[in-house]
């Protein structure tokens, strides 16, 4: 029987391994998916914007500022970058007319299915010519796994 050392903080040499190795792959995936799709000279803080809008619903400048957590008015400048662009529109709060709620607009939702399918849409093909079935099966169980680690 072998035996697993383990490491300072108490996880298996095997446990930090994968979670340095997944970090690393990710974060390439993440990247090489991203330069499937011409952002159409959108900054890096932009699409963060944009995307975070989509995720997480309508907000005010204020609350993206925080949920970014950039200053104030870096965010206003970007969101008026994403105005200008049509990507988002703004309208009155209705529990407080003071504020303005920034949402996707329906130009900005289409951007961000079209960059999804984009990095989608490169991966499938990637997978297909490069992986046998087994190994795309083998992926899909690798993916159930992982979901279950995020949702614990």
């Amino acid at each position: 029987m072998t035996e697993i050392t383990g490491t300072a903080d108490g996880v298996s040499e095997s446990a930090a391994q994968a979670a340095h190795e997944l970090r690393v792959v990710y974060s390439r995936l993440r990247r090489r998916m991203r330069e499937t799709f011409d952002p159409g000279d959108l900054t890096p803080s932009q699409t963060s914007v944009l995307s975070r809008l989509d995720k997480d619903g309508e907000a005010s400048v204020s609350d993206l500022a925080a949920s970014e957590r950039v200053r104030h008015q870096s965010v206003a400048a970007t969101v008026g970058v994403l105005e200008e662009r049509a990507l988002v529109s703004r309208r009155p709060d209705p529990e407080d007319g003071r504020r303005q709620l920034v949402f996707v607009t329906d130009s900005g939702h289409a951007f961000l299915e079209d960059r999804r399918r984009a990095g989608e849409g490169w991966l499938a093909r990637a997978l297909e010519v490069r992986c046998t079935e087994d190994e795309r099966r083998t992926l899909l169980d690798a993916t159930a796994l992982l979901e279950r680690i995020v949702r614990s």
